[in-house]
């Protein structure tokens, strides 16, 4: 394999093509807008519908998990009052995945390939000439 899991891992958590490795996942100027495929190297980003719900379910999970669940348990310590912890959960419910939003995008992305590496364009097999005459 050309692009090994560690690659992918590597690539995943720095917001880059699985494929190629360029920063090229969103489009320039942009701060939530994907490219349907990777200007580099021309792997499809956008493949179906499960790609963009994979990755805001993947949002909506980190966000309970990261944000919204230690802003209740201070609450429900007593270190945070509960009018600090509904404002705290309101601003965050909306802000954390927006802020989390390429990562969300990136790391599904990361997750499919890791598991399906042989996916990418640059680890699958050239088909031979021969081949395609015998077909």
């Amino acid at each position: 394999m050309k692009v090994t899991r560690v690659q992918i891992i590597q690539r995943g958590l720095s917001n880059r093509c699985p494929n190629c490795g360029g920063r090229t996942l969103f489009r320039a100027g942009t701060l939530f807008e994907t490219n349907r495929e990777c200007p580099a190297c021309g792997l499809k980003i956008e493949r179906d519908e499960g790609f963009f719900l994979g990755s805001l379910s993947l949002n909506y999970g980190v966000t309970l998990v990261v944000f919204l669940l230690p802003v209740m348990l201070l609450a429900f310590a007593g270190v945070i009052s509960s009018t600090v912890a509904i404002i705290l959960a309101g601003v965050g419910a909306i802000g954390f995945p927006m802020l989390f939003y390429r990562s969300s995008r990136s790391w599904w992305l990361m997750a499919y390939y890791y598991f399906l590496p042989h996916h990418l364009p640059a680890n699958q097999r050239p088909v031979a000439a021969d081949e395609d005459e015998n077909t």
